[in-house]
Protein backbone atom coordinates (compact mmCIF):
# COMPACT_ATOMS: atom_id res chain seq x y z
CA UNK A 1 0.00 0.00 0.00
CA UNK A 2 1.21 3.41 -1.05
CA UNK A 3 0.39 7.21 0.25
CA UNK A 4 -0.45 7.95 -3.45
CA UNK A 5 -3.23 5.21 -3.30
CA UNK A 6 -4.66 6.40 -0.39
CA UNK A 7 -4.70 9.30 -1.72
CA UNK A 8 -7.16 8.49 -4.26
CA UNK A 9 -9.31 6.73 -2.38
CA UNK A 10 -9.74 9.36 -0.47
CA UNK A 11 -10.16 11.72 -2.87
CA UNK A 12 -13.21 9.70 -4.62
CA UNK A 13 -14.65 9.06 -1.14
CA UNK A 14 -14.75 13.30 -0.67
CA UNK A 15 -16.01 13.89 -3.89
CA UNK A 16 -18.62 11.48 -3.09
CA UNK A 17 -19.62 12.93 0.06
CA UNK A 18 -19.79 16.13 -1.44
CA UNK A 19 -22.65 14.97 -3.72
CA UNK A 20 -24.70 13.51 -1.62
CA UNK A 21 -27.35 16.10 -0.54
CA UNK A 22 -27.88 18.19 -3.80
CA UNK A 23 -28.14 14.79 -5.41
CA UNK A 24 -30.48 13.60 -2.50
CA UNK A 25 -32.50 16.58 -2.42
CA UNK A 26 -33.03 16.90 -6.18
CA UNK A 27 -34.40 12.93 -6.23
CA UNK A 28 -36.78 13.68 -3.60
CA UNK A 29 -38.53 16.41 -5.14
CA UNK A 30 -38.40 14.19 -8.16
CA UNK A 31 -40.15 11.14 -6.42
CA UNK A 32 -42.06 13.40 -4.19
CA UNK A 33 -44.04 15.01 -7.84
CA UNK A 34 -42.68 18.07 -7.08
CA UNK A 35 -41.45 21.06 -9.75
CA UNK A 36 -37.07 20.74 -10.55
CA UNK A 37 -35.64 22.49 -13.49
CA UNK A 38 -36.39 20.11 -15.68
CA UNK A 39 -39.93 20.50 -15.01
CA UNK A 40 -41.06 22.98 -17.70
CA UNK A 41 -39.77 20.58 -20.18
CA UNK A 42 -40.66 17.10 -19.13
CA UNK A 43 -44.16 17.60 -17.72
CA UNK A 44 -46.03 17.49 -20.82
CA UNK A 45 -43.80 14.55 -21.55
CA UNK A 46 -44.57 13.00 -18.85
CA UNK A 47 -48.76 13.28 -18.89
CA UNK A 48 -48.62 12.23 -22.50
CA UNK A 49 -47.23 8.59 -21.25
CA UNK A 50 -49.86 8.83 -18.66
CA UNK A 51 -52.72 8.90 -20.93
CA UNK A 52 -51.14 6.79 -23.62
CA UNK A 53 -50.85 4.20 -20.93
CA UNK A 54 -54.25 5.10 -19.41
CA UNK A 55 -52.89 5.69 -15.73
CA UNK A 56 -53.68 7.86 -13.25
CA UNK A 57 -50.57 8.98 -11.48
CA UNK A 58 -52.59 10.51 -8.51
CA UNK A 59 -53.63 6.68 -7.35
CA UNK A 60 -52.31 5.75 -4.09
CA UNK A 61 -51.79 1.83 -4.48
CA UNK A 62 -51.84 0.05 -1.96
CA UNK A 63 -48.57 -2.38 -1.55
CA UNK A 64 -49.93 -5.55 -3.39
CA UNK A 65 -51.53 -3.23 -6.47
CA UNK A 66 -47.79 -1.52 -6.33
CA UNK A 67 -46.64 -5.01 -6.51
CA UNK A 68 -48.64 -6.46 -8.91
CA UNK A 69 -48.28 -4.18 -11.35
CA UNK A 70 -44.37 -4.05 -11.05
CA UNK A 71 -44.69 -7.99 -11.33
CA UNK A 72 -46.96 -7.57 -14.61
CA UNK A 73 -44.64 -4.96 -15.73
CA UNK A 74 -41.67 -7.59 -15.84
CA UNK A 75 -43.13 -10.17 -17.52
CA UNK A 76 -44.11 -7.69 -20.49
CA UNK A 77 -40.73 -6.58 -20.68
CA UNK A 78 -39.23 -10.38 -20.47
CA UNK A 79 -40.99 -11.52 -23.22
CA UNK A 80 -40.43 -8.41 -25.26
CA UNK A 81 -36.21 -8.85 -24.76
CA UNK A 82 -36.67 -12.92 -25.18
CA UNK A 83 -38.25 -12.09 -28.24
CA UNK A 84 -35.84 -9.95 -29.51
CA UNK A 85 -32.99 -12.03 -28.75
CA UNK A 86 -34.28 -14.93 -30.40
CA UNK A 87 -35.16 -12.93 -33.67
CA UNK A 88 -31.85 -10.88 -33.43
CA UNK A 89 -30.67 -12.45 -36.95
CA UNK A 90 -33.84 -11.61 -39.06
CA UNK A 91 -34.04 -7.77 -37.52
CA UNK A 92 -32.20 -4.14 -38.95
CA UNK A 93 -28.94 -2.73 -37.36
CA UNK A 94 -27.14 -5.82 -37.71
CA UNK A 95 -23.90 -4.81 -39.71
CA UNK A 96 -21.88 -7.84 -38.05
CA UNK A 97 -24.87 -10.58 -39.33
CA UNK A 98 -25.37 -11.62 -35.45
CA UNK A 99 -27.59 -14.85 -35.47
CA UNK A 100 -29.77 -15.51 -33.27
CA UNK A 101 -29.41 -16.28 -29.50
CA UNK A 102 -30.03 -19.65 -28.23
CA UNK A 103 -32.76 -20.51 -26.10
CA UNK A 104 -31.34 -21.19 -23.10
CA UNK A 105 -28.67 -18.32 -23.51
CA UNK A 106 -31.74 -15.57 -24.25
CA UNK A 107 -33.85 -16.68 -21.07
CA UNK A 108 -30.84 -16.40 -19.22
CA UNK A 109 -30.20 -12.98 -20.66
CA UNK A 110 -33.45 -11.59 -20.46
CA UNK A 111 -33.72 -11.99 -16.89
CA UNK A 112 -30.25 -11.31 -16.30
CA UNK A 113 -30.83 -7.55 -17.78
CA UNK A 114 -34.61 -7.84 -16.66
CA UNK A 115 -33.32 -8.00 -12.97
CA UNK A 116 -30.71 -5.61 -12.92
CA UNK A 117 -28.14 -8.37 -12.84
CA UNK A 118 -26.55 -7.87 -16.09
CA UNK A 119 -24.52 -11.45 -15.89
CA UNK A 120 -23.08 -11.89 -19.42
CA UNK A 121 -22.92 -15.51 -20.55
CA UNK A 122 -21.80 -14.36 -23.76
CA UNK A 123 -19.31 -11.94 -25.56
CA UNK A 124 -21.04 -8.35 -26.49
CA UNK A 125 -19.59 -7.39 -29.37
CA UNK A 126 -19.26 -11.31 -30.54
CA UNK A 127 -22.96 -12.21 -30.13
CA UNK A 128 -25.36 -9.08 -29.59
CA UNK A 129 -26.67 -6.99 -32.89
CA UNK A 130 -26.63 -3.01 -32.06
CA UNK A 131 -30.61 -3.61 -32.25
CA UNK A 132 -30.26 -6.24 -29.27
CA UNK A 133 -27.47 -3.77 -27.42
CA UNK A 134 -29.88 -0.55 -27.89
CA UNK A 135 -33.60 -1.86 -27.99
CA UNK A 136 -33.13 -4.51 -25.81
CA UNK A 137 -30.34 -4.65 -23.02
CA UNK A 138 -29.79 -0.57 -22.30
CA UNK A 139 -33.70 -0.27 -22.03
CA UNK A 140 -33.56 -2.79 -19.37
CA UNK A 141 -30.56 -1.05 -17.61
CA UNK A 142 -32.45 2.21 -17.46
CA UNK A 143 -36.08 0.38 -16.25
CA UNK A 144 -34.30 -2.16 -14.15
CA UNK A 145 -32.67 0.88 -12.49
CA UNK A 146 -35.78 2.57 -12.60
CA UNK A 147 -38.09 0.13 -10.61
CA UNK A 148 -35.16 -0.33 -8.09
CA UNK A 149 -35.40 3.37 -7.07
CA UNK A 150 -38.86 3.00 -7.42
CA UNK A 151 -39.69 0.62 -4.74
CA UNK A 152 -36.73 2.02 -2.14
CA UNK A 153 -39.35 4.95 -2.70
CA UNK A 154 -42.09 2.48 -2.09
CA UNK A 155 -40.75 1.21 1.62
CA UNK A 156 -39.47 5.09 2.40
CA UNK A 157 -43.09 6.09 2.21
CA UNK A 158 -43.79 3.36 4.34
CA UNK A 159 -41.58 4.97 6.94
CA UNK A 160 -42.39 8.59 6.42
CA UNK A 161 -46.31 7.72 6.05
CA UNK A 162 -48.93 7.51 8.94
CA UNK A 163 -52.40 5.42 8.68
CA UNK A 164 -51.82 5.45 4.93
CA UNK A 165 -53.71 2.80 2.40
CA UNK A 166 -51.04 3.05 -0.19
CA UNK A 167 -47.10 3.47 -1.09
CA UNK A 168 -47.38 5.38 -3.98
CA UNK A 169 -47.79 4.67 -8.10
CA UNK A 170 -45.24 2.23 -9.18
CA UNK A 171 -46.07 3.57 -12.73
CA UNK A 172 -45.63 7.02 -11.85
CA UNK A 173 -42.44 6.70 -9.95
CA UNK A 174 -41.29 4.50 -12.60
CA UNK A 175 -41.58 7.43 -15.43
CA UNK A 176 -40.23 10.30 -13.25
CA UNK A 177 -37.31 8.59 -12.05
CA UNK A 178 -36.59 7.55 -16.19
CA UNK A 179 -37.67 11.52 -17.04
CA UNK A 180 -36.53 13.10 -14.43
CA UNK A 181 -33.37 11.41 -13.33
CA UNK A 182 -31.84 8.82 -15.58
CA UNK A 183 -31.99 10.04 -18.95
CA UNK A 184 -30.97 13.61 -18.62
CA UNK A 185 -28.07 12.14 -16.28
CA UNK A 186 -27.23 9.99 -19.46
CA UNK A 187 -27.16 12.39 -21.85
CA UNK A 188 -24.53 14.23 -20.15
CA UNK A 189 -22.68 11.36 -19.34
CA UNK A 190 -22.74 9.74 -22.83
CA UNK A 191 -21.38 13.24 -24.57
CA UNK A 192 -18.69 13.34 -21.94
CA UNK A 193 -17.41 9.47 -22.46
CA UNK A 194 -17.24 10.08 -26.36
CA UNK A 195 -15.10 13.14 -25.53
CA UNK A 196 -13.03 10.57 -23.19
CA UNK A 197 -12.29 8.79 -26.57
CA UNK A 198 -15.17 6.31 -26.20
CA UNK A 199 -17.40 5.01 -29.62
CA UNK A 200 -20.60 5.90 -30.48
CA UNK A 201 -21.86 4.80 -33.51
CA UNK A 202 -23.71 2.62 -36.17
CA UNK A 203 -21.06 1.67 -38.34
CA UNK A 204 -19.64 -1.73 -39.32
CA UNK A 205 -16.58 -3.61 -37.53
CA UNK A 206 -13.04 -2.01 -38.55
CA UNK A 207 -10.20 -4.34 -39.57
CA UNK A 208 -6.64 -3.34 -39.14
CA UNK A 209 -3.55 -4.46 -40.03
CA UNK A 210 -0.87 -4.83 -36.98
CA UNK A 211 2.81 -4.42 -36.58
CA UNK A 212 3.06 -7.74 -37.14
CA UNK A 213 1.60 -7.61 -40.56
CA UNK A 214 -1.78 -9.42 -39.00
CA UNK A 215 -5.52 -8.83 -39.27
CA UNK A 216 -7.48 -7.42 -36.70
CA UNK A 217 -11.20 -6.42 -36.10
CA UNK A 218 -11.95 -3.84 -34.04
CA UNK A 219 -15.74 -3.59 -32.37
CA UNK A 220 -17.48 -0.72 -32.98
CA UNK A 221 -21.44 0.19 -31.77
CA UNK A 222 -23.14 2.76 -30.28
CA UNK A 223 -21.05 2.07 -26.73
CA UNK A 224 -21.04 5.57 -24.72
CA UNK A 225 -24.75 5.51 -24.85
CA UNK A 226 -24.95 2.13 -23.12
CA UNK A 227 -22.05 3.03 -20.98
CA UNK A 228 -23.63 5.64 -19.39
CA UNK A 229 -26.56 3.82 -18.44
CA UNK A 230 -24.74 0.98 -17.32
CA UNK A 231 -23.06 2.88 -14.79
CA UNK A 232 -25.41 5.52 -13.68
CA UNK A 233 -27.83 2.74 -12.71
CA UNK A 234 -25.56 -0.16 -11.18
CA UNK A 235 -26.41 -2.56 -13.93
CA UNK A 236 -22.99 -3.91 -15.17
CA UNK A 237 -23.73 -5.44 -18.68
CA UNK A 238 -20.93 -3.83 -20.63
CA UNK A 239 -21.31 -3.57 -24.78
CA UNK A 240 -17.63 -5.33 -24.87
CA UNK A 241 -17.14 -8.70 -23.12
CA UNK A 242 -14.49 -7.37 -20.59
CA UNK A 243 -16.97 -4.36 -19.20
CA UNK A 244 -14.69 -1.40 -17.92
CA UNK A 245 -11.41 -3.61 -18.20
CA UNK A 246 -11.88 -2.84 -22.25
CA UNK A 247 -9.76 0.54 -23.34
CA UNK A 248 -12.70 1.52 -25.25
CA UNK A 249 -15.11 1.66 -22.41
CA UNK A 250 -12.61 2.91 -19.98
CA UNK A 251 -10.23 5.07 -21.62
CA UNK A 252 -8.85 7.33 -19.38
CA UNK A 253 -8.09 8.30 -15.74
CA UNK A 254 -10.71 10.51 -15.54
CA UNK A 255 -13.74 8.56 -17.38
CA UNK A 256 -12.90 5.84 -14.50
CA UNK A 257 -13.31 8.65 -11.77
CA UNK A 258 -16.80 9.27 -13.21
CA UNK A 259 -17.03 5.64 -13.65
CA UNK A 260 -16.93 5.00 -10.05
CA UNK A 261 -18.91 8.06 -8.77
CA UNK A 262 -21.86 6.89 -11.16
CA UNK A 263 -22.05 3.38 -10.01
CA UNK A 264 -22.64 5.13 -5.99
CA UNK A 265 -23.61 8.43 -6.72
CA UNK A 266 -27.58 7.37 -6.43
CA UNK A 267 -27.37 4.79 -3.88
CA UNK A 268 -25.15 6.84 -1.71
CA UNK A 269 -28.06 9.90 -2.46
CA UNK A 270 -30.90 7.42 -1.67
CA UNK A 271 -30.02 7.20 2.22
CA UNK A 272 -30.29 11.47 1.89
CA UNK A 273 -33.96 11.07 0.44
CA UNK A 274 -34.38 8.66 3.22
CA UNK A 275 -33.58 11.26 5.98
CA UNK A 276 -35.52 13.58 4.48
CA UNK A 277 -38.83 12.15 4.09
CA UNK A 278 -39.03 10.65 7.67
CA UNK A 279 -38.10 14.48 8.88
CA UNK A 280 -34.34 13.65 10.11
CA UNK A 281 -31.54 13.81 8.05
CA UNK A 282 -29.24 12.61 10.51
CA UNK A 283 -31.29 8.94 10.63
CA UNK A 284 -29.97 9.15 6.37
CA UNK A 285 -26.56 10.07 7.77
CA UNK A 286 -26.44 6.80 10.07
CA UNK A 287 -27.47 4.32 7.75
CA UNK A 288 -24.89 6.36 5.11
CA UNK A 289 -22.40 5.78 8.04
CA UNK A 290 -23.02 1.66 8.88
CA UNK A 291 -22.65 1.65 4.90
CA UNK A 292 -19.19 3.71 4.82
CA UNK A 293 -17.55 1.54 7.18
CA UNK A 294 -18.12 -1.75 5.95
CA UNK A 295 -17.15 -0.28 2.33
CA UNK A 296 -14.34 1.30 3.97
CA UNK A 297 -13.39 -2.20 5.26
CA UNK A 298 -13.73 -4.03 2.44
CA UNK A 299 -11.64 -1.59 0.72
CA UNK A 300 -8.25 -1.55 2.93
CA UNK A 301 -8.66 -5.66 3.23
CA UNK A 302 -8.88 -5.63 -0.69
CA UNK A 303 -5.82 -3.62 -1.12
CA UNK A 304 -3.77 -5.13 1.74
CA UNK A 305 -4.40 -8.26 0.24
CA UNK A 306 -3.55 -7.07 -3.35
CA UNK A 307 -0.55 -5.10 -2.65
CA UNK A 308 1.18 -7.30 -0.76
CA UNK A 309 1.68 -9.89 -3.75
CA UNK A 310 1.39 -13.42 -4.67
CA UNK A 311 3.53 -15.00 -1.97
CA UNK A 312 4.35 -18.40 -4.09
CA UNK A 313 5.82 -15.28 -6.86
CA UNK A 314 8.00 -14.25 -4.06
CA UNK A 315 9.26 -17.52 -3.30
CA UNK A 316 10.96 -17.91 -6.31
CA UNK A 317 12.40 -14.51 -6.13
CA UNK A 318 10.13 -12.21 -8.23
CA UNK A 319 9.64 -8.99 -7.21
CA UNK A 320 6.38 -8.09 -5.30
CA UNK A 321 6.69 -3.97 -4.47
CA UNK A 322 4.14 -3.55 -7.50
CA UNK A 323 1.71 -5.68 -5.73
CA UNK A 324 -0.93 -8.29 -7.33
CA UNK A 325 -0.42 -6.75 -10.91
CA UNK A 326 -1.67 -9.75 -12.79
CA UNK A 327 -4.88 -9.35 -14.68
CA UNK A 328 -5.32 -6.05 -13.26
CA UNK A 329 -5.84 -2.49 -15.32
CA UNK A 330 -2.10 -1.66 -14.96
CA UNK A 331 -3.15 2.16 -16.31
CA UNK A 332 -4.65 2.64 -12.88
CA UNK A 333 -2.75 0.51 -10.62
CA UNK A 334 -3.34 -1.89 -7.41
CA UNK A 335 -4.89 0.82 -5.17
CA UNK A 336 -8.31 1.85 -8.46
CA UNK A 337 -8.29 -1.62 -9.24
CA UNK A 338 -9.26 -2.85 -5.78
CA UNK A 339 -11.29 0.04 -5.10
CA UNK A 340 -13.02 -0.72 -8.58
CA UNK A 341 -13.72 -3.91 -7.60
CA UNK A 342 -15.30 -3.46 -4.20
CA UNK A 343 -17.28 -0.53 -5.32
CA UNK A 344 -18.65 -2.85 -8.05
CA UNK A 345 -19.69 -5.58 -5.94
CA UNK A 346 -21.03 -3.59 -3.76
CA UNK A 347 -23.28 -1.58 -6.00
CA UNK A 348 -24.33 -4.55 -7.40
CA UNK A 349 -22.38 -3.49 -10.71
CA UNK A 350 -21.22 -6.47 -12.55
CA UNK A 351 -18.71 -3.57 -14.57
CA UNK A 352 -15.20 -5.36 -14.29
CA UNK A 353 -16.35 -8.54 -14.75
CA UNK A 354 -12.85 -11.28 -15.15
CA UNK A 355 -10.41 -9.28 -12.96
CA UNK A 356 -11.95 -11.01 -9.42
CA UNK A 357 -10.24 -14.36 -10.94
CA UNK A 358 -7.18 -12.72 -10.60
CA UNK A 359 -7.46 -11.30 -7.17
CA UNK A 360 -5.97 -13.05 -4.77
CA UNK A 361 -7.58 -15.42 -2.27
CA UNK A 362 -8.86 -12.75 0.43
CA UNK A 363 -8.32 -9.85 -1.74
CA UNK A 364 -11.44 -11.94 -4.04
CA UNK A 365 -12.89 -12.85 -0.72
CA UNK A 366 -14.18 -8.92 0.01
CA UNK A 367 -15.96 -8.72 -3.50
CA UNK A 368 -17.63 -11.92 -2.83
CA UNK A 369 -18.59 -10.91 0.95
CA UNK A 370 -19.96 -7.39 -0.72
CA UNK A 371 -22.35 -9.79 -2.71
CA UNK A 372 -23.61 -12.22 -0.01
CA UNK A 373 -24.55 -9.60 2.59
CA UNK A 374 -26.84 -8.71 -0.38
CA UNK A 375 -24.99 -5.75 -1.76
CA UNK A 376 -26.29 -3.43 1.00
CA UNK A 377 -22.79 -1.44 1.15
CA UNK A 378 -24.56 1.98 -1.09
CA UNK A 379 -25.62 -1.26 -2.83
CA UNK A 380 -27.34 -0.85 -6.48
CA UNK A 381 -29.23 1.70 -7.18
CA UNK A 382 -32.20 1.52 -4.85
CA UNK A 383 -31.78 -1.99 -3.56
CA UNK A 384 -29.15 -1.24 -1.54
CA UNK A 385 -31.05 1.03 0.43
CA UNK A 386 -34.53 -1.06 1.21
CA UNK A 387 -31.87 -4.10 1.65
CA UNK A 388 -30.25 -1.90 4.15
CA UNK A 389 -33.82 -0.82 5.86
CA UNK A 390 -34.60 -4.45 6.09
CA UNK A 391 -31.35 -4.88 8.12
CA UNK A 392 -32.12 -1.87 10.60
CA UNK A 393 -35.56 -3.30 11.32
CA UNK A 394 -34.07 -6.78 12.63
CA UNK A 395 -31.35 -4.80 14.51
CA UNK A 396 -34.28 -2.22 16.31
CA UNK A 397 -36.48 -5.22 16.99
CA UNK A 398 -33.34 -7.09 18.79
CA UNK A 399 -31.39 -4.68 20.11
CA UNK A 400 -34.82 -2.99 21.42
CA UNK A 401 -35.80 -6.02 23.47
CA UNK A 402 -32.25 -7.26 24.86
CA UNK A 403 -32.17 -3.74 26.56
CA UNK A 404 -35.87 -3.12 27.50
CA UNK A 405 -36.51 -0.62 24.87
CA UNK A 406 -39.59 -0.18 22.39
CA UNK A 407 -38.82 -1.57 19.27
CA UNK A 408 -39.34 1.47 17.32
CA UNK A 409 -37.62 3.18 13.75
CA UNK A 410 -38.22 6.60 12.97
CA UNK A 411 -41.18 6.75 14.63
CA UNK A 412 -42.85 3.26 13.37
CA UNK A 413 -43.35 0.53 15.98
CA UNK A 414 -41.71 -2.58 14.49
CA UNK A 415 -44.10 -5.75 14.96
CA UNK A 416 -44.06 -9.65 14.97
CA UNK A 417 -45.33 -9.16 11.28
CA UNK A 418 -43.09 -6.82 9.90
CA UNK A 419 -40.28 -9.40 11.32
CA UNK A 420 -41.64 -12.11 9.47
CA UNK A 421 -41.84 -10.53 6.17
CA UNK A 422 -38.07 -9.06 6.65
CA UNK A 423 -36.55 -12.25 7.85
CA UNK A 424 -38.01 -14.30 4.61
CA UNK A 425 -36.83 -11.22 2.69
CA UNK A 426 -33.40 -11.49 3.93
CA UNK A 427 -33.09 -15.95 4.16
CA UNK A 428 -34.10 -16.10 0.25
CA UNK A 429 -30.36 -14.81 -0.80
CA UNK A 430 -28.67 -17.57 1.31
CA UNK A 431 -31.04 -20.33 0.43
CA UNK A 432 -30.83 -19.47 -3.37
CA UNK A 433 -26.87 -19.32 -3.23
CA UNK A 434 -26.20 -22.09 -0.77
CA UNK A 435 -29.12 -24.34 -2.94
CA UNK A 436 -27.84 -23.89 -6.05
CA UNK A 437 -24.07 -24.00 -5.36
CA UNK A 438 -24.36 -26.79 -3.42
CA UNK A 439 -26.32 -28.98 -6.54
CA UNK A 440 -23.75 -27.53 -8.91
CA UNK A 441 -20.74 -28.88 -6.88
CA UNK A 442 -21.88 -32.64 -6.96
CA UNK A 443 -23.78 -32.77 -10.61
CA UNK A 444 -21.34 -33.07 -13.46
CA UNK A 445 -22.71 -30.64 -15.60
CA UNK A 446 -21.81 -28.02 -12.67
CA UNK A 447 -18.42 -29.29 -12.37
CA UNK A 448 -17.57 -29.31 -15.71
CA UNK A 449 -17.75 -25.12 -15.46
CA UNK A 450 -14.61 -24.51 -13.19
CA UNK A 451 -11.65 -24.41 -15.20
CA UNK A 452 -9.35 -25.08 -11.40
CA UNK A 453 -9.59 -27.88 -8.86
CA UNK A 454 -9.84 -27.36 -5.40
CA UNK A 455 -11.10 -24.43 -3.31
CA UNK A 456 -10.51 -21.73 -6.08
CA UNK A 457 -12.80 -23.94 -8.64
CA UNK A 458 -15.30 -24.25 -5.21
CA UNK A 459 -15.12 -20.18 -5.55
CA UNK A 460 -15.67 -20.11 -9.06
CA UNK A 461 -19.41 -21.63 -8.82
CA UNK A 462 -20.04 -20.03 -5.30
CA UNK A 463 -19.16 -16.72 -6.60
CA UNK A 464 -21.53 -17.52 -9.80
CA UNK A 465 -24.52 -18.00 -7.65
CA UNK A 466 -23.83 -15.22 -5.27
CA UNK A 467 -23.62 -12.50 -7.93
CA UNK A 468 -26.65 -14.22 -9.63
CA UNK A 469 -28.84 -14.10 -6.45
CA UNK A 470 -27.12 -10.35 -5.20
CA UNK A 471 -28.42 -9.36 -8.78
CA UNK A 472 -24.80 -8.12 -9.33
CA UNK A 473 -23.72 -9.39 -12.71
CA UNK A 474 -19.27 -10.08 -12.06
CA UNK A 475 -17.86 -14.02 -12.06
CA UNK A 476 -14.76 -15.44 -11.92
CA UNK A 477 -13.33 -15.72 -15.25
CA UNK A 478 -12.62 -18.98 -14.93
CA UNK A 479 -16.10 -20.17 -14.88
CA UNK A 480 -17.67 -21.39 -18.31
CA UNK A 481 -20.98 -20.97 -17.86
CA UNK A 482 -22.16 -20.78 -21.24
CA UNK A 483 -24.00 -23.81 -20.78
CA UNK A 484 -27.50 -25.33 -20.46
CA UNK A 485 -26.82 -25.96 -17.02
CA UNK A 486 -25.49 -22.61 -15.98
CA UNK A 487 -27.86 -20.57 -18.01
CA UNK A 488 -30.73 -21.72 -16.37
CA UNK A 489 -29.90 -22.59 -12.80
CA UNK A 490 -28.51 -18.69 -12.74
CA UNK A 491 -31.53 -17.67 -14.34
CA UNK A 492 -33.78 -19.23 -11.77
CA UNK A 493 -31.08 -17.91 -9.18
CA UNK A 494 -31.26 -14.21 -10.34
CA UNK A 495 -35.04 -14.32 -10.31
CA UNK A 496 -35.46 -15.40 -6.24
CA UNK A 497 -32.28 -12.87 -5.62
CA UNK A 498 -34.53 -10.02 -7.41
CA UNK A 499 -38.51 -11.24 -6.21
CA UNK A 500 -38.08 -13.22 -3.84
CA UNK A 501 -36.73 -10.37 -1.55
CA UNK A 502 -38.92 -7.30 -2.99
CA UNK A 503 -42.28 -9.17 -2.44
CA UNK A 504 -42.04 -9.20 1.27
CA UNK A 505 -40.41 -6.11 1.20
CA UNK A 506 -43.20 -4.29 -0.35
CA UNK A 507 -45.61 -6.09 2.60
CA UNK A 508 -43.22 -4.83 5.21
CA UNK A 509 -43.50 -1.06 3.48
CA UNK A 510 -47.69 -1.17 3.15
CA UNK A 511 -47.62 -2.70 6.90
CA UNK A 512 -45.23 0.30 8.35
CA UNK A 513 -47.36 2.77 5.71
CA UNK A 514 -50.77 1.38 7.89
CA UNK A 515 -49.34 2.25 11.23
CA UNK A 516 -49.63 5.56 13.27
CA UNK A 517 -46.42 7.57 13.96
CA UNK A 518 -45.24 7.21 17.63
CA UNK A 519 -43.65 10.24 19.09
CA UNK A 520 -39.74 9.55 20.64
CA UNK A 521 -40.05 9.16 24.66
CA UNK A 522 -37.39 8.10 26.83
CA UNK A 523 -38.39 4.20 25.94
CA UNK A 524 -37.68 4.53 22.17
CA UNK A 525 -34.57 2.83 21.30
CA UNK A 526 -32.05 6.09 19.86
CA UNK A 527 -31.34 5.23 16.03
CA UNK A 528 -29.50 7.98 14.28
CA UNK A 529 -26.23 7.69 16.74
CA UNK A 530 -22.94 5.81 16.75
CA UNK A 531 -24.50 2.94 19.09
CA UNK A 532 -26.89 2.40 16.35
CA UNK A 533 -24.42 2.46 13.46
CA UNK A 534 -22.34 0.13 15.30
CA UNK A 535 -25.22 -2.47 16.08
CA UNK A 536 -26.65 -2.49 12.58
CA UNK A 537 -22.95 -3.29 10.89
CA UNK A 538 -22.93 -5.99 13.73
CA UNK A 539 -25.56 -7.30 12.85
CA UNK A 540 -25.17 -7.53 9.29
CA UNK A 541 -22.12 -9.33 9.43
CA UNK A 542 -23.27 -11.47 12.28
CA UNK A 543 -26.14 -12.68 10.23
CA UNK A 544 -23.96 -12.64 7.02
CA UNK A 545 -21.31 -14.79 8.92
CA UNK A 546 -23.49 -17.43 10.37
CA UNK A 547 -24.64 -18.13 7.07
CA UNK A 548 -21.94 -17.97 4.61
CA UNK A 549 -18.88 -18.89 6.88
CA UNK A 550 -18.77 -22.47 5.86
CA UNK A 551 -18.71 -21.98 2.57
CA UNK A 552 -16.00 -18.95 2.38
CA UNK A 553 -13.92 -21.68 4.57
CA UNK A 554 -14.37 -24.17 1.68
CA UNK A 555 -13.38 -21.47 -0.68
CA UNK A 556 -11.06 -18.20 -0.33
CA UNK A 557 -9.97 -18.80 3.24
CA UNK A 558 -9.10 -22.47 2.24
CA UNK A 559 -7.20 -21.32 -0.76
CA UNK A 560 -5.10 -18.58 1.38
CA UNK A 561 -3.76 -20.73 3.71
CA UNK A 562 -3.12 -23.45 0.60
CA UNK A 563 -1.28 -20.52 -1.05
CA UNK A 564 0.77 -19.71 2.01
CA UNK A 565 1.80 -23.42 2.56
CA UNK A 566 3.02 -22.76 -1.27
CA UNK A 567 0.38 -25.23 -3.10
CA UNK A 568 -0.94 -24.13 -5.91
CA UNK A 569 -4.32 -25.48 -7.68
Amino acid sequence: MTFNGWVQIALYVAILLVLIRPLGGYLGRVLGGQRTLLSSVLVPVERGFYRLAGVDPNEDQSWWVYCRAMLVFHVVAYVFLYMLLRLQGVLPLNPQDMSAIPPDLSFNTAVSFLTNTNWQSYGGESTMSYLSQMAGLAVQNFLSAATGIALAMALIRGFSRASAKGIGNFWADLVRITLYVLLPFCIVLTLFYVWQGVPQNLGAYVEATTLEGAKQTIAQGPVASQLSIKMLGTNGGGFFNANSAHPYENPTALSNLIQMLSIFVIGAAMTNVFGRAVGAERQGWAIFAAMGVLFLAGVFVAYWAEAAGNPLLAAVGMDNALGNMEGKEVRFGTSLSALFAVITTAASCGAVNAMHDSFMPLGGMVPLVNILLGEIIIGGVGAGLYGVLLFAILTIFLAGLMVGRTPEYVGKKIEARDVKFTMLAILCLPLAILGFTAVAAVLPAGLAGPANAGPHGFSEIFYAFASAAGNNGSAFAGLSANTVFYNSTLGVTMIVGRFALIVPMLAVAGSLAAKRKSATSLGTFPTDGPLFVGLLVGAILIVGGLTFLPALALGPIAEHFAMLAGTLF
